[in-house]
């Protein structure tokens, strides 16, 4: 998955703001420091989509109602062998 890159621009620049009054001279360095920062933990990290996460949560929804169908007809059919 890929961040939006205006995203972290967005964020880069609200940190930068934070920096005290007197250090205004580095802000621009700073910014991107903490685009680069935020760029490379972000990409370490295992993120999906949420239209990923949304497409598998449909998908284990789908295999539960499966296995619970499937648990049923299994009990049935011991019951019926007694």
């Amino acid at each position: 998955m890929s961040i939006d890159p205006r995203i972290l621009d967005d964020l880069a620049r609200r940190l930068s703001e934070t920096v005290p009054p007197g250090l205004t001279a580095v802000r621009d360095d700073l910014e991107r420091n903490f685009r680069s920062v935020l760029q490379s933990g972000l990409a370490r990290l295992d993120l999906v989509t949420r239209q990923e996460f949304d497409v598998q949560a449909g998908v284990l929804r789908r295999t539960r109602e499966r296995l619970e169908q499937l648990e049923a007809r299994l009990a049935a059919l011991e019951t019926d062998r007694r």
